[in-house]
């Protein structure tokens, strides 16, 4: 299994060479949805990461992250939710279920001949609603035949507001409720919720990270990207043409795919490889990271 093995390499990118690609439904692999793939090319064995996109967002606006997180030795699977017409959370987990089984038997098949997924390895993430999708999935509101061993949530929202929630609903409003076994990671975002004029914020108080991380069990960890906003992480002419309707970062947007890969890369280091020291650093010094992150809290019971 081929895992960074850099402190400060976590915020660059990674030394394994990576290709991108999309699998359609058509495929013979038979995918439940269309599939946009980033994996490594070189031969070894790799965990798998399945990567859930946000509310009208597609699943290629990420491919600067997820190529960042690839390239330190992680598959990378995202499929796509829909495309025109738009359909409910629900819905959402389900198909994302669907996609968590085809990875037993379609993965394989569309990899480099001598790329393995290590499905024991398995972890889920996912940005805005697709954070929501993500835990929805973990906590069995559509059932799979895989296990997860961690989930990480990029600026996850519930909802619009604590009494406005489509389900299945999240939040409990109760500490330390949130009923999963596996470690817990939360990114969030400063400006998240911020109006942009007279558009409300995409990642309102009480639905958004703060509450996910309140309600999350140990071992749990939070990072809190107080300079920037909610899309700030997409693909340079994506976040910049959310910039129009979102409340969006003054810094640099590589600098924050830069710090949202890292973290997310030395989060699965340690729960799906053991290595504790990536993380670890961030927590000593958070000065490390190429944004300011105010602030990191690790509970590990």
């Amino acid at each position: 299994m081929a895992l960074a093995t850099s402190i400060s390499s976590v915020f660059d990118q990674g030394s394994v060479k990576v290709k991108s690609f999309t699998i359609n439904t058509s495929d013979l692999s038979s995918p439940p949805t269309q599939l946009f793939i980033v994996a490594p090319v070189e031969e070894n064995t790799y965990p798998v990461l399945l990567f859930c996109h946000g509310f009208c967002i597609g699943n290629t606006w990420y491919s600067q992250l997820l190529k960042h997180i690839s390239s330190h030795g992680y598959i990378v699977v995202a499929p796509q939710f829909y495309h025109c017409m738009l359909i409910s959370p629900t819905k959402e987990t389900e198909i994302a279920a669907k996609v968590t089984d085809w990875l037993s038997t379609g993965l394989s098949q569309v990899l480099e001949e001598k790329v393995k997924p290590d499905l024991t390895k398995l972890a889920l993430s996912g940005h805005s609603r697709g954070g929501k999708v993500a835990f929805a999935l973990a906590l069995g509101h559509a059932p799979t035949s895989l296990k997860f061993s961690a989930i990480l949530g990029i600026d996850p929202v519930d909802g619009l507001s604590p009494s406005n929630r489509p389900q299945p609903k999240i939040l409990t409003y109760v500490p330390r409720s949130l009923n999963l076994e596996i470690p817990i990671g939360i990114i969030g975002t400063g400006l998240g919720d911020q109006w942009k004029g007279i558009i409300p914020p995409f990642a309102p108080d009480g639905v958004n990270h703060a509450e996910f991380f309140k309600e999350s069990k140990p071992p749990c960890c939070y990072f809190l990207a107080k300079e920037y906003g909610h899309c700030d992480m997409l693909d340079e002419s994506k976040a910049y043409l959310a910039s129009w309707v979102c409340k969006s970062g003054k810094g640099s947007k590589e600098d924050m795919r830069r710090a949202v890969g890292g973290i997310v890369v030395a989060f699965l280091n340690d729960y799906l490889g053991g290595e504790s020291k990536d993380l670890e650093a961030i927590f000593e010094k958070p000065s490390t990271a190429p944004i300011v992150l105010d602030p990191v809290i690790s509970v590990k019971e």
